[in-house]
């Protein structure tokens, strides 16, 4: 299923849904990070949120902590540059989609 960057996420029926494609027209165009978050955060979706359209390197790990789960990089994009950027950090202090809790509120966490 493909939503709209205009469309309002939480209007739409997931049941049955198992993959939602969210698209960047220009890389400069946030809304596709704001669907994500609404889709992961307050509809519980689990399936899959793809990145499709202008998706660049520099995006990946903002994408990931918005809720994504996976992106089709544009042509011109490095992937290996792209999985670097998703492990470049062990963790993070604030909270995110995937974990909505900040680092200094997790029992034995550190940073």
């Amino acid at each position: 299923m493909e939503i709209a960057n205009d469309a309002d996420a939480s209007a739409v029926v997931l049941q049955g849904i198992d993959r939602i494609d969210l698209e960047f027209p220009k890389f400069t165009d946030g809304r596709a990070y704001s669907q994500a978050y609404l889709l992961r955060r307050r509809l519980d979706f689990t399936g899959d949120i793809r990145a499709t359209g202008d998706v660049l390197v520099d995006q990946v790990l903002l994408m990931q902590r918005s809720g994504f789960s996976s992106a089709v990089l544009r042509a011109d994009q490095n992937m290996a540059h792209a999985q670097r950027q998703l492990t470049q950090f062990a963790s993070f202090y604030q909270g995110d989609a995937a974990q909505p809790q900040p680092l200094f509120t997790l029992e034995g966490a550190t940073a």
